[in-house]
């Protein structure tokens, strides 16, 4: 596909292969998300013997790493080097992370127990040096989009290949590391289960550089697909010489872009959906405790969700192509929503005891015949997850709108500052998440550290399992339907903003200056032909 000059049209297109692999980035950050955010804390509390201290420093780190997002946002805005305004936070970032994490999961647990001030600090500041690189990273998903395409019929296709990219990270690192850790299990003679993997450093050593090799390549992949857009002219209307937008100017933007305020409230739920539902040790406590076969259920389940995403990532693209990304995020957490009313259905009355009528039941690996209540689990939990996976990273294409929208008020460019705003919001929302998880265990269940697949069934976990695997999801996918009804991003009106944006372009292109060219072009009736889409 041909690239057209924004000077000349509304519409910047992207090569196949850049939409295919800059999305690449995000798989390549949801490694970490999956090494780190699903893990930490079992391994603070396990391997390091931290105890709650793990789970209550990775919220407290969440907050941290939201704080540091407008600064970081903010330094990529006013960024311009040799190889372009993003790519230089992708190499920082992802060599930040490798090594952070090599000291985390490799170094620290060698401090010894006799020093455990030490383990303490030491987890505190490298886990705190990680979230820098995370954010370095992270960023560029969002405003890195500005740049690669403002087509609207390509746009969408960014939640595809981000999913797809998603997968190849978080979905490799969540097949591979429950399998990997079963080889560190330690039985008793009487073959029950001991000490759990997890709970063992060398798996953690297995697993840090496996991540890290998945992560920078799918790095470089990202930055073979952006290095083409990363260039002065796909920067916003004014190019590289507008004005640097003032740290002050950065409350006014977010208080009057509507928009943008909306998107934060339905990004945030979505995110706190997947974060608390696809938690590992969430997901160990409802196949491994309340269903009572781990081995025999989770792959099965996880294989289930992926599958059932696909046709509902083909139906979300099409719909965002026809009608715009706010009907298909609204249309399809609907049906998450309706599905998952069936799941917590389900949940409630399932029995733990292997072999009932009321639980999950595989033929295979120490399950059961497959029962009716199966079936009605994989139906229910099937489309509901193949809905909300398929819409849970479609806020971030809609971040580059919000931004486009921000240059046509108020002719800034600050995609930085736009994506880390909203991830701003994003994080601190998410990063209840693991505290979350160790709360409501506590309070329900009475455990004061995370459960393991060791750890007995009792009712009160089973209810710490329902309220989040089920109710907390549901909750959020309520703000987000909430959120978007007053969204005025629709399709039809991006297509005249890219419009303006481009007439004002041209303008600017032939000496005018940006003030003059935004009072010249104020509607599309005022766009010249050529330019409108």
């Amino acid at each position: 596909m041909k690239e057209t000059s924004p000077a000349v049209s509304s519409v910047n297109r992207a090569k196949m292969y850049q939409l295919v692999l800059f999305p690449m980035n995000n798989g390549a950050t949801n490694v970490y998300f999956v090494l780190i955010l699903s893990y930490v804390a079992q391994f603070g509390s396990s391997v390091l013997l931290l105890g709650m201290f793990a789970s209550i420093m990775v919220t407290v780190m969440r907050v941290a790493d939201a704080i540091t997002d407008p600064i970081i946002g903010a330094m990529m805005d006013r960024t311009s080097t040799r190889i372009g305004k993003f790519r230089p936070f992708m190499i920082i970032g992802s060599v930040i992370m490798a090594v952070s994490v090599i000291a985390l999961y490799v170094l620290l647990p060698f401090i010894p127990e006799t020093m455990m001030p030490l383990r303490y600090i030491g987890f505190v500041v490298v886990y705190f040096v990680w979230v820098i690189g995370y954010t370095f990273q992270t960023s560029v998903t969002r405003a890195g989009q500005t740049v690669l395409t403002n087509d609207p019929n390509q746009r969408p296709m960014f939640t595809i290949f981000n999913t797809i990219g998603s997968m190849l990270g978080m979905g490799v690192m969540q097949l591979l590391i429950p399998m990997l850790k079963n080889a560190y299990d330690v039985y008793d003679e009487a073959g029950v289960l001991v000490t759990s993997g997890y709970a063992r450093p060398e798996l953690y050593r297995v697993i840090a550089p496996v991540g890290i090799i998945v992560s920078v390549f799918l790095t470089v992949l990202a930055i073979i697909g952006i290095a083409g857009k990363d260039r002065p002219e796909y920067y916003g209307i004014g190019g590289d010489s507008q004005a640097k937008v003032k740290v002050s100017e950065y409350v006014e933007i977010i208080k009057n872009n509507k928009p943008m305020q909306r998107l934060m409230v339905a990004g945030a739920g979505c995110k706190l959906a997947l974060a608390i539902a696809t938690n590992t040790t969430v997901l160990l406590a409802l196949y491994g405790i309340v269903m009572g076969n781990y081995n025999s259920l989770y792959l099965p389940m996880m294989i289930l969700g992926y599958v059932c995403a696909v046709p509902f990532f083909l139906l979300s693209v099409r719909t965002s192509q026809k009608l715009g990304q706010k009907a298909s995020l609204t249309r399809y957490v609907a049906v998450a929503f309706t599905c998952y009313i069936g799941v917590l259905i389900l949940l409630i009355i399932c029995d733990h005891t292997v072999g009932s009528a009321l639980t999950l039941s595989f033929p295979f690996n120490g399950g059961g015949a497959i029962n009716l209540y199966t079936i009605l689990f994989i139906l229910c939990f099937g489309i509901g997850y193949g809905a909300y996976y398929a819409t849970a990273d479609m806020p971030i294409p809609m971040v580059a709108d919000c931004s486009d929208y921000e240059t046509y008020r108020s002719g800034k460019y600050i995609p930085g500052i736009m994506g880390t705003l909203f991830s701003l919001v994003d994080k601190l929302v998410s990063s209840l998440a693991q505290t979350l998880v160790a709360i409501i265990f506590l309070i329900c269940a009475g455990l004061s550290e995370l459960p393991t697949d060791a750890t007995p069934y009792s009712d009160g976990l089973k209810v710490a399992v329902i309220i989040m695997f089920c109710i907390i999801p549901l909750l959020a996918w309520a703000a987000t339907l909430w959120a978007m009804k007053g969204y005025s991003l629709t399709g039809a009106k991006m297509k005249e903003i890219q419009s303006i944006n481009a007439a004002r372009k041209d303008l600017i292109s032939q000496g005018m200056s940006l003030e003059d060219a935004m009072a010249k072009v104020q509607t599309i009736d005022q766009v010249p032909q050529k330019f409108r889409s």
